[in-house]
């Protein structure tokens, strides 16, 4: 290493601390946007990021070179949520033309779609796959949350809910949850159709879920709901373990939260625009960045590594200012 800095230092380094997420700032941001970015996703294996924005765009980035490798566009019909599969230049998406309600396989490589997934008659306001296998699911304002294989156009499974879903698999694909309601439901991936095994409560709080997530352990899971709310429970007994707060979104937004990948912080976007971030096991607030725009960022914090991003009217890169750590100071 530069420097001649020992291993243990190097270990330092690379343990997220609250004097680290209190020093980050934007390192990079990519302005060229003209329309707001709705969804974002890192590959797991990969240093690619794909974005999509509301100027009907499909972007993907190399992470570690910072650079913007390929723009598609989806005129036709719009793009909403998009993830990647297991291989890192092939994405699923959802529109978002208010009439096409169908999903896509897309290649990036070279702009082809290899796939459509047929099912849902309203708008998809939930998509995640499943790491392990060839599987994902999905959920619309239809009510209804779909499970399929890449492999199939038809759906494989169906599952009735009663309000706006949120949808998450676990990082071994072995669960997968659904929230609506004011509760989350975890099922079995092998056993859907017997219903959840285990149903946990959120402490009463009805409104819209935006977003279930797994921490990368699967010992913890989150929730964001459209009243501001971000909860974080224990994923094997459903004990709540905290609730923070932030400004309610809108409607038409989603209130995206991120674990940190050891599982320790949260992060998470609010309706006016600004980020936070939480100490889950003391539950205090440890950073807050405050924004110009008053609507609410995409959020993802990236596999691995001491950087998280947000995406607004900008994607930007947000990394450890060294500078300002007490650890790093004279370090040369």
């Amino acid at each position: 290493m530069a420097g001649g800095q020992t291993d243990g230092e190097d270990k330092v380094s690379l343990e997220l601390t609250e004097e680290i997420i209190q020093s980050m700032e934007v390192g990079m941001a990519f302005r060229d946007y003209t329309g707001r970015i709705s969804s974002m996703d890192f590959h797991k294996t990969s240093n690619f990021l794909v974005t999509a924005s509301d100027d009907e765009s499909i972007r993907l980035y190399d992470v570690a070179n910072a650079t913007c490798l390929k723009t598609i566009n989806s005129k036709k019909y719009g793009i909403d949520l998009v993830s990647f599969t297991s291989h890192p230049t092939t994405v699923i998406y959802s529109s978002k033309n208010g009439w096409d309600e169908s999903l896509r396989l897309l290649s990036l490589h070279d702009n082809k779609y290899l796939r459509y997934f047929r099912g849902h008659h309203d708008r998809v306001v939930s998509l995640s796959l499943c790491a392990r296998a060839e599987h994902f699911i999905s959920g619309s304002l239809d009510r209804t949350v779909l499970l399929w294989d890449q492999r199939a156009d038809k759906c494989q499974g169906l599952l009735r809910v009663q309000g706006r879903p949120a949808t998450a698999y676990d990082d071994q694909g072995l669960i997968f949850a659904v929230a609506f309601g004011g509760s989350i439901r975890m099922f079995d991936s092998r056993n859907y159709e017997k219903g959840p095994f285990e149903i946990f409560s959120v402490g009463g709080d009805v409104s819209d879920a935006n977003v279930v997530k797994f921490s990368n352990d699967g010992r913890l899971i989150l929730l964001t709901t459209k009243d501001g709310h971000v909860h974080v429970l224990d994923s094997f007994r459903g004990t709540l373990l905290g609730t923070y707060n932030v400004k309610p979104v809108s409607s038409n937004s989603t209130l995206e939260a991120s674990f940190s990948p050891e599982g320790m912080f949260v992060i998470s976007g609010s309706g006016d625009g600004s980020v936070y971030a939480w100490n889950i096991r003391s539950g205090k607030e440890v950073g807050s960045w405050l924004s110009n725009e008053n609507e609410t960022p995409v959020i993802k914090w990236a596999p691995g590594s001491l950087m998280f991003v947000t995406g607004s009217s900008e994607l930007s890169f947000w990394i450890p200012d060294l500078s300002k750590l007490a650890a790093y100071v004279g370090r040369k």
